[in-house]
């Protein structure tokens, strides 16, 4: 399998021998050895159905495809790069913080209801899962926060990431003091997590 690791905090580094990686367009920096670089585009094959989909919902994320025998270099915006390894899991993830999987992993589009009317960020989101890694971009240091049953967790849309575990996603509305006074908070509604699992968010807002 293709080995991710960090090169920096805000650069990865994957080395493949005959090899396939999928990555955000764009997203090379640099490379050693012989690799080729296509265009793709999110899901991989899919079919017709998933085609289909993206182009409705408009997730059809801009990726290309890594294949050969060398050493490659990512990056995007000074991004930081989180690496996170998948054993059998499924991952949701916020899909504007896809930065790169290998072949192992399998990607889908999957509905995510209200938010994306309230947001503007679209219905639907990117689920990843597998045997393998995939790399997401934060805005500063990524935060896992684990969620319980007895311990269920808010959180504001823009600094969500992704979650991974048997977990409900619920939407929460909220009216705080700065909206009474005519300060937006940005904060009116947020995302509510119950189950149990583990909630990835960036300590910023898009």
């Amino acid at each position: 399998m293709p080995r991710f690791e960090n090169k920096n905090k805000r650069m990865l580094q994957v080395q493949i021998s005959n090899e396939k990686v999928f990555a955000l367009a764009g997203s090379m920096v640099a490379y050693e050895g012989n690799v080729k670089f296509e265009k793709s585009s999110l899901g991989g094959s899919g079919g017709l159905f998933k085609a289909l989909k993206r182009a409705a919902t408009g997730e059809g994320i801009p990726l290309m495809v890594c294949q050969g025998s060398g050493t490659v270099f990512f990056a995007r915006d000074a991004r930081e790069v989180n690496v996170i390894p998948l054993n059998g899991e499924k991952l949701f993830v916020e899909s504007s913080s896809l930065l790169a999987y290998d072949q192992n992993v399998r990607t889908d589009v999957v509905f995510r209801g209200l938010r994306g009317m309230t947001s503007g960020q679209g219905l639907f989101t990117t689920t990843v899962e597998g045997h393998g890694t995939v790399t997401l971009l934060s805005e500063g240091p990524i935060i896992a926060l684990e969620v319980t049953p007895q311990m269920p967790l808010c959180v504001d849309p823009d600094a969500f990431i992704a979650y991974k575990g048997n977990l409900q996603q619920d939407f929460v509305f909220d009216v705080n003091w700065k909206t009474f006074i005519g300060q937006d908070s940005g904060e009116s509604f947020q995302l509510k997590f119950s189950g149990q699992g583990v909630v990835f968010i960036q300590p910023a807002e898009r």
